[in-house]
């Protein structure tokens, strides 16, 4: 499964459903949302400035959270933003892996 951190905002209503509802009530709603894609939520944390909500998700793969944010945001009433999160391990596989590459207006390569 591949791990995302999920940045969300709420706009117009959705900030007065959020008010009736309480924020246990949207977790719930996540969490179904989420389970129903076949993922799993880690977490989930809301906050005051640029995003109103947060979550770690762990979903089978980048077609599935998508589908997450696609989803939430058809409702007209949060937008969603997803960061794919690696692990340390992961990054140490990544510079592992070589390719050729020469950056603009440079003649050389490392």
């Amino acid at each position: 499964m591949a791990k995302y951190l999920v940045c969300g905002k709420y706009i117009g209503d959705g900030v007065k459903g959020l008010l009736n509802e309480g924020g246990t009530s949207r977790r719930s709603e996540i969490e179904k949302l989420v389970a129903s894609l076949g993922g799993k939520v880690e977490c989930v944390y809301y906050a005051f400035g640029e995003y109103d909500i947060y979550g770690i998700m762990d979903m089978p793969d980048s077609t599935v959270m998508v589908a997450f944010s696609l989803r939430a945001a058809a409702s007209g009433l949060v937008t969603v933003k997803s960061v794919a999160l690696l692990t340390p391990e992961e990054i140490d596989e990544a510079a592992k892996r070589t390719g050729e590459y020469r950056a603009p207006g440079v003649n050389w390569l490392p």
